[in-house]
């Protein structure tokens, strides 16, 4: 670890695996049949944004992306700055694979524009057993792990780890470090 790392707590970012971030597609029909779990057609990506002229028109250029392929897809989008610092774009879309393949879309955009480090998960809304639970997409590990909350600024770790269970079946690729299964707090959707 470099001396800026240790100071700033940044790591780099591994590049995006195509094959583990589209294997959700898969992995959420399958249980979904077998489950009791329901894609609820919500999901997005949020990312660090920096002071820089991209991010400044961010907007813009989503929706420029947007018209090209909402067009095609059907997915809406709104772009959120939330109370933490951090820039969500949220899509509405009910048909998954559009979902999946928008984010990419949006993550690769980010990243060919030299911010592919700024980008810190794509968050995926399910339901399972009458409960709204979320699949997340660490980029800095490349790996998915599961977030459910019970109440303001709680978890539910039971559901989480029956979640992590049900994802592993699925050769979705998991992060193993429990502790690396960090909360999202005020997902905007």
């Amino acid at each position: 670890m470099g001396f800026f790392t240790g100071l700033f707590g940044r790591t780099k970012i591994k590049n995006a695996d195509r094959e583990k971030f589209f294997s959700i597609i898969g992995a959420a029909f399958d249980l979904q049949g077998s489950a009791n779990i329901r894609m609820l057609g919500k999901a997005g990506i949020v990312m660090n944004p920096a002071e820089s002229q991209y991010f400044d028109k961010l907007n813009s250029e989503i929706r420029s992306l947007m018209n090209i392929s909402g067009k095609s897809t059907g997915a809406r989008h709104e772009i959120i700055d939330d109370e933490f610092g951090t820039r969500w774009v949220v899509l509405d879309d009910q048909d998954f694979e559009d979902l999946v393949t928008t984010l990419h879309l949006i993550g690769e955009t980010v990243a060919d524009h030299g911010f592919g480090d700024r980008l810190l998960a794509s968050v995926f809304a399910f339901e399972f057993e009458r409960q709204e639970v979320y699949w997340i997409y660490n980029y800095k590990t490349g790996k998915f792990y599961p977030f459910v909350t019970s109440g303001p600024r709680q978890r539910d770790n039971a559901t989480e780890m029956r979640l992590g269970e049900l994802m592993k079946e699925q050769k979705l690729p998991v992060e193993r470090k429990l502790e690396n299964w960090y909360a999202l707090w005020g997902i905007p959707f």
